[in-house]
């Protein structure tokens, strides 16, 4: 066989060859963690032990070991580099004509309780994004929308991090659960009630966790009936909807469902007591001293004003939800759609036993689907409504200019972080880790959901984490006789709590809030949030897969 056969176990002692290949990404953390040395230059030196561990301890050639770290690197510039930019290039557009600060006004006159403002931006108004482009989309969007209204840049980027939670598995119209169902061969609407289900129960404490998470226990349960409102009228519809529908249009309904029951709702209910910090309780959240207070609006605007402040985010929700559409993707990707497949790395990579049925061959392919990525689509946005805003088109390109300077570490340390994923699934040090997992017998089912947060974690993405360990998953339960497709949907429950701890999602939010090197007080706001949410989602499949009353809610499929 031409090529190079992954190695799962090269110390013939599963535990020593799991650790070994665990200390890039615990490496990348621990470094990020210290806030001592900026994320982008902590990113290439992980980058730089992966491809010696890889090299010296998996006998991976060097050849193959730089080619799919130069392929990592262009996956990380599309479409996810290319999302970021071009949200932020929206963003400083929208401030530069202080159209921004009305908008923060509009949003005051909804509710200028924080708490609330939270619910609709981060945890409602995300989801539609997370369902419409994801891949960081709603992230970028929220955070930049939360400094805006003046909420520290901690808050801003912690808590987008954490709404962005049970939302992903539907993300991007499906694709995690699409990727899922490549890997293990079941049909992707089983899997989406499956997920469905799993994750109704956390859409409805996620909005309690994010209150909690800003302002602390008491001052959370003063807004209940609005968390409530905000929970119930998005996990209902996505259980409906992944259960009876389909699994592609779960985020983009419920989010919308939800945001518009919250406005509603806010419309005859207001808390006694308006909460107005912006920043976290019960942290040391220095982050917002010595930078520049939002913008104060000299009078009222009017309602043209607010209209004309509205009208780029409304651009980009009409946007997005058309480049979302299969119909756009068929109509565009035709036209130019290059593929491009890697000469001496395309299927000379294989995926052997146990980590799949049988030998696979790994395909190398870049396809640059450039018209129907969502960062097109954003770019699209800004570029239409910069002209209304009245800009000049050599003032857009002076101001893009300016962007892409301003994102450069960001951008770099992007790239960095998918090629870490990437050369982590070609080497097979996934499939090691996964391996080791599944040396947990009986408590299989907790450990098995945090193999997903883990892929999530290293990857950056629901979906890699789906091809990554989606067959795994499914051998390893049936070799000890628990339900296969439970543990496939676990995979991306699971996953979607490592969402929030990924470096690259970390970037993404800090560079959303202009707070560049300080990723690691990010991460260690966020770390423990990730580690008990995923805590539960275990629980809650240990339960599916050994209580008779929870297993009644997944389906038996044949072996």
């Amino acid at each position: 066989m031409l090529g190079w056969a992954q190695n799962y176990d090269p110390f013939n002692n599963p535990l020593l060859s799991a650790l070994v290949a665990a200390i890039p990404m615990v490496l990348l953390l621990a470094i990020i963690a210290t806030n001592k040395i900026t994320a982008h230059t902590a990113s290439v030196i992980a980058i730089v032990v992966a491809i010696l561990v890889v090299i010296f301890a998996f006998g991976m050639p060097a050849e193959l070991a730089f080619k799919v770290t130069g392929l990592g690197v262009i996956s990380g510039l599309f479409p996810i580099g290319w999302i970021i930019l071009n949200v932020i290039f929206l963003y400083r557009l929208t401030v530069d004509k202080g159209l921004f600060a009305v908008f923060q006004h509009s949003l005051g006159s909804i509710t200028p309780d924080r708490r609330l403002q939270l619910l609709l931006i981060a945890f409602c108004f995300g989801a539609f994004f997370e369902g419409a482009a994801g891949f960081g989309t709603p992230v970028a969007v929220t955070a930049a929308m939360l400094m805006g209204l003046g909420f520290s840049p901690l808050a801003a980027a912690g808590l987008s991090l954490i709404a962005d939670t049970a939302t992903v598995a539907f993300g991007a119209l499906g694709t995690p659960i699409q990727a899922l169902a490549a890997s293990t061969g079941y049909d992707p609407f089983i899997l989406g009630q499956i997920i469905g289900r799993q994750s109704s129960f956390f859409a409805l404490l996620i909005p309690f966790w994010l209150v909690f998470a800003l302002v602390g226990w008491r001052k959370m349960w003063d807004v209940w009936p609005a968390i409530l409102v905000a929970g119930l009228s998005f996990a209902i519809p996505q259980y409906l909807i992944s259960n009876y529908i389909n699994p592609w249009i779960v985020d983009i309904a419920a989010g919308g469902i939800a945001m518009a029951c919250l406005i509603l709702f806010l419309r005859v209910w207001q808390p006694k007591e308006i909460w107005t910090s912006t920043k976290l309780w019960g942290t040391n959240d220095t982050s917002a001293e010595g930078r520049p207070a939002p913008v104060a609006l000299a009078q009222l605007p009017t309602p043209g004003e607010v209209f004309k402040a509205w009208v780029p985010w409304l651009i980009l929700c009409v946007v997005l939800g058309l480049w979302a559409t299969g119909w756009w993707k068929g109509l565009v990707n035709p036209l130019f759609s290059p593929t491009y497949h890697v000469p001496g790395l395309d299927k000379m990579i294989h995926r052997v036993p146990p980590i799949v049925a049988k030998a696979t061959d790994e395909p190398a392919v870049f396809a640059f689907t450039f018209l129907s990525y969502s960062g097109t689509g954003i770019l699209l946005t800004s570029l239409i409504a910069g002209l209304l805003m009245g800009y000049k088109p050599i003032e857009l390109v002076r101001n893009y200019i300016k962007t892409m300077w301003v994102v450069r570490y960001s951008i770099i340390t992007i790239a960095a972080m998918l090629a870490l994923g990437t050369l982590t699934r070609f080497s097979g040090v996934d499939g090691t880790l996964g391996l080791a997992f599944a040396r947990t017998g009986w408590l299989y089912p907790f450990f098995g959901t945090v193999l997903g947060w883990v892929g999530v974690a290293a990857t950056g993405s629901d979906t890699a984490a789906n091809v990554l360990f989606g067959g795994l998953q499914k051998i390893t339960a049936q070799q000890l006789g628990l339900n296969p497709v439970l543990m496939a949907a676990a995979n991306s429950t699971g996953g979607v709590m490592g969402k929030m701890i990924d470096t690259q999602s970390i970037v993404v939010a800090a560079t959303a809030t202009g707070w560049y090197g300080h990723e690691g007080s990010i991460l260690r706001f966020v770390f423990w949030h990730s580690i008990i949410l995923v805590s539960l989602v275990g629980i809650m499949v240990m339960l599916q897969a050994y209580v008779p009353l929870f297993q009644m809610t997944v389906p038996v499929v044949p072996l």
